[in-house]
């Protein structure tokens, strides 16, 4: 069951766990709950980073940290509240746990498109949560790094133009095979739920599939 999961629009994505909040990438967030214990920022553009966003739920100064790509860190102290101890720069490949949750970072890059170069360094993560690794892949396409992840739950976009398609996340998905698999980024810049139900058509009946939106 994902229950705990919740997505918003995008790959604006809310995991409630252990009496605890996390977000990735919020954006059109309206109300300001101040609620969020993580918040997992994949990269600097405006479909996943949206400073408004980060304030409403930033809850103050040592409350919640800010996780990050390590070239973003100047600029989210620039444009949001947050304080420079709050915010949790990380490389690919960096591991550590964070208020108990064990996060690891994932190299997210296009091949063959120039929207998310591999040599920025952009995130995706893994982050285990009761027991289970979810697999936030971030704006990726089919790559080395994606395919060697382990994960019980995959967020995996499927738009396409900018990320993957329905077809190359299914690839994806089929190749790690976690327990399930969850589209996202579509009905945003591009991409429908046309998409999703693409995506999930072309997962195998081994692999749980869920539409969140």
């Amino acid at each position: 069951m994902t229950d705990h999961i919740t997505i918003n629009v995008q790959s604006s994505i809310r995991i409630e766990a252990k009496r605890q909040v996390i977000y990735f990438d919020p954006i059109q967030i309206e109300d300001e709950a101040h609620d969020a214990d993580l918040i997992f920022l994949t990269h600097n553009h405006s479909d996943h980073f949206d400073p408004e966003c980060v304030n409403k739920l930033f809850k103050g100064n040592n409350e919640t940290y800010i996780v990050c790509p390590l070239e973003m860190r100047d600029e989210i102290q620039q444009k949001t509240v947050v304080e420079h101890n709050d915010i949790v720069p990380l490389r690919p490949g960096d591991a550590l746990k964070l208020n108990g949750f064990p996060v690891e970072a994932v190299r997210a890059y296009n091949i063959g498109k120039e929207f998310h170069p591999k040599e920025n360094n952009w995130l995706g993560y893994v982050v285990t949560v009761n027991g289970e690794r979810i697999y936030v892949t971030g704006d990726t396409d089919v790559t080395e790094d994606a395919k060697a992840v382990k994960c019980d739950i995959a967020i995996v976009p499927v738009g396409g133009k900018y990320t993957m398609t329905a077809e190359e996340a299914a690839a994806l998905v089929n190749e790690i095979k976690p327990k399930t698999a969850i589209p996202c980024h579509y009905g945003f810049a591009v991409g429908s739920v046309v998409d999703a139900q693409s995506f999930v058509s072309q997962v195998n009946d081994a692999i749980a599939t869920e539409i969140k939106y």
